[in-house]
């Protein structure tokens, strides 16, 4: 049976779901992150909105896996098309991440409850990997080297979709990586306020991967919410000069975070909150080691293995509180944004990942 057959019985069967059921091609009864195959027909449903797609955000843990396996720009370039045009949607299927988009409001739903109005500018706060997406111009413009795509073709977002209407004060590539990774400090906010009133004394925060782009909203995060000690640590001299010089940190160290051991020699004394915000596997058991008894780990990247954390805790005999990064926390895009505009290290590091071009 075709895709628009498939769709034409979905219209007929009766209203859609706010969760995105009614796009689900493959396999059916899955919510649209579970499927293998979405369908993008930009038609919107009652309680829809499509959207004019302009560029993509790639998540890193992804762009790195893509830039690992295919080499070179245009072996990438042609994966993520293969991706989108098999599956309806950006979901590596090796990280199982995407990503999200910037673009403008086409079509609303009459019965959208997103309050978006057609011509917006906006970014998408939920994943790549559940929205439905078509590209119309075979990623002609992009060369495959970054992490952001320009783009043209359309998305479509559900009743349950989050979105945010682009700011005016920051350009639109700036805007676009903080609210892809805009989730971190707010939860890193919400568990050193949460700590500082459970023991009555502010908690010292390690940080891995102090020198990104979640990871310096992070540290800022941190430093607003009272932490009483900052770390970051970096897995560069290079990257550890540029936490420094932003002034984010109270101590910057150099570590494998894939080390365990390189790690706990490098933190020293434990901390009580360990924030993981690196795009490379295998950093559980580090970060697990930093923190003392009775402290949490923040787990944000999506590279994580939650099976490998949860058994390397136990195995380790670590009474430590494991939380996964949800993405989202009621005003996080709002709150990234003003960390942005008013922390100047923090866009000291992501002026200097923006000048960085991957090697491809």
């Amino acid at each position: 049976m075709t895709d628009s057959v498939l769709t034409h019985n979905a219209r007929v069967a009766g209203a859609p779901s706010p969760y995105g059921l009614h796009r689900v091609l493959e396999p059916t009864g899955v919510l649209p992150q579970q499927a293998w195959r979405l369908d993008p027909d930009p038609r919107p449903w009652p309680d829809e909105v499509i959207v004019d797609v302009e560029r993509l955000n790639l998540d890193a843990a992804s762009y790195r896996q893509l830039r690992e396996a295919h080499i070179t720009g245009a072996a990438i370039r042609h994966a993520v098309l293969q991706i989108v045009d098999e599956r309806g949607k950006m979901q590596n299927p090796e990280t199982g991440s995407g990503g999200m988009l910037l673009g403008t409001v086409r079509e609303v739903g009459p019965h959208s409850p997103l309050g978006l109005q057609v011509g917006d500018r906006i970014a998408t706060l939920v994943s790549l990997t559940l929205t439905p997406l078509r590209i119309t111009d075979g990623l002609a413009r992009w060369d495959g080297t970054s992490e952001q795509v320009p783009c043209a073709g359309t998305a479509v977002l559900f009743g349950r979709s989050i979105a945010a209407v682009l700011p005016t004060d920051l350009a639109d590539e700036l805007a676009l990586s903080v609210f892809d990774v805009c989730g971190a400090p707010a939860l890193t906010d919400r568990v050193v306020r949460r700590k500082t009133a459970e023991r009555g004394t502010a908690p010292a925060v390690c940080v891995l991967g102090g020198g990104g782009k979640s990871g310096s909203l992070s540290l800022a995060a941190a430093r607003r919410a009272g932490a009483r000690h900052l770390l970051a640590v970096v897995p560069t001299e290079d990257e550890a000069a540029l936490v420094r010089k932003a002034g984010l940190a109270d101590q910057v160290v150099v570590a494998d975070a894939r080390s365990p051991v390189a790690v706990l020699e490098a933190v020293g004394d434990q901390v009580d909150v360990t924030v993981v915000c690196v795009d490379v596997a295998g950093c559980e058991h580090g970060a697990i080691l930093a923190t003392a008894d009775g402290g949490t780990v923040v787990f944000f990247s999506m590279s994580t293995s939650f099976p490998a954390a949860a058994l390397g805790a136990e195995g380790l005999a670590a009474d430590v509180e494991l939380l996964i990064g949800n993405g989202y926390t009621p005003g996080h895009a709002a709150f990234a944004l003003e960390l942005v505009r008013t922390e100047p290290g923090v866009r000291t590091v992501f002026a200097a990942r923006e000048r960085q071009t991957p090697q491809a």
